[in-house]
């Protein structure tokens, strides 16, 4: 690797633990091997599943870096064998199995896609992730289709506010839940046809009120807990629920006969063990049908707080203190 250092700054996890345990560390920089780039990091998105890997719940794939981050965006410096979508010089943003938090990562050349046109590196990564999840999630699994009403709950999050815009631009009635009134507002401008404060209100009975008594046709949920059957409660007659995560932990109670009556799909997904062949499918569909959107302005990531690489505790101690609206970013 030609003007390459043979090492660079990371940010490594001293042992399973809070925020503090995230430091920055001297690390080989990585080589492309067959199918793979490497990306002179500028910038790498901050994710949930990033903080529970910190507390040592949420162990690395086999092959991937121990080295946190799931999403970068940067200019290709290198390649490896059989790599024909990119070169050197490219800018690029791309879904990573992990090392994101670092100056130089790898990815698989069919997990990356172009910079969209007016996007800085920085809105950039804060694309792959999310969109990855919502698109996986909401329009294949979930199915939603024109017409019909999509609730998401963390509507404010980076999956929220990206599940929101490409919802409505795609033609359905959005309901979105937040835990504050500020939120709920940021949500509502993003283009959520209704918010609901979830500490104010119980959002059972709002998605009812709002839909007439039909309830939502698909549901996003990565609350879990209570959240589980509530969301039966509030879902239309063959409506689907999906579910991406577990905030308040993955088992509850359920009364199965609503399933059966209502004819409900409970379905969910993760997105970090899936296949190399099941990314690139994703990253092909999104190149296609959303990445249009976001050349075109019509869709953006929203962007609440950037902190420079050293600060990744910073960054994790924000995001789990969940007062940011969007999504959290380090640029190096």
């Amino acid at each position: 690797m030609p003007d390459l250092p043979a090492t660079m700054t990371a940010i490594a996890i001293r042992e399973p633990g809070g925020p503090e345990v995230l430091e920055p560390r001297e690390i080989a920089t990585p080589e492309p091997g067959h199918g793979e780039i490497l990306i002179k990091v500028a910038a790498a998105g901050v994710n949930r599943p990033d903080t529970i890997q910190r507390m040592g719940l949420y162990p690395p794939p086999p092959g991937s870096p121990e080295t946190p981050g799931l999403e970068v965006a940067g200019d290709v410096v290198s390649t490896g064998p059989g790599v024909t979508l990119w070169k050197a010089g490219d800018k690029v943003c791309a879904l990573v199995g992990g090392g994101g938090y670092a100056e130089y990562c790898l990815a698989h050349e069919a997990h990356a896609l172009p910079v969209p046109k007016g996007l800085s590196m920085t809105e950039a990564a804060a694309l792959p992730e999310t969109f990855f999840t919502v698109w996986t999630n909401v329009f294949e699994r979930g199915a939603l289709k024109a017409g019909e009403t999509f609730l998401v709950h963390g509507g404010s999050s980076g999956i929220g506010t990206t599940a929101i815009q490409l919802a409505n631009i795609f033609g359905a009635k959005v309901i979105a839940t937040a835990g504050s009134a500020e939120k709920c507002a940021a949500c509502e401008k993003l283009g959520a046809h209704a918010a609901i404060n979830y500490r104010e209100q119980d959002f059972v009975e709002e998605v009812k009120k709002l839909t007439d008594g039909r309830g939502a046709d698909v549901i996003l949920d990565m609350v879990g807990g209570d959240y589980i059957p509530r969301n039966i409660q509030a879902c239309a007659a063959d409506g689907r629920i999906v579910s991406i995560a577990f905030l308040n932990g993955s088992t509850a109670e359920v009364n199965f006969m609503p399933v059966m009556l209502k004819r409900l799909t409970l379905t969910g997904s993760t997105l970090r063990p899936r296949s190399i062949e099941e990314k690139a499918a994703l990253a092909a569909a999104l190149k296609a049908k959303v990445w249009p959107l976001l050349d075109g302005g019509r869709v953006k990531p929203l962007v609440d707080t950037v902190f420079p690489l050293a600060d990744a505790s910073k960054a994790h101690a924000l995001m789990e203190k969940s007062s940011h609206i969007g999504k959290i970013v380090l640029t190096l």
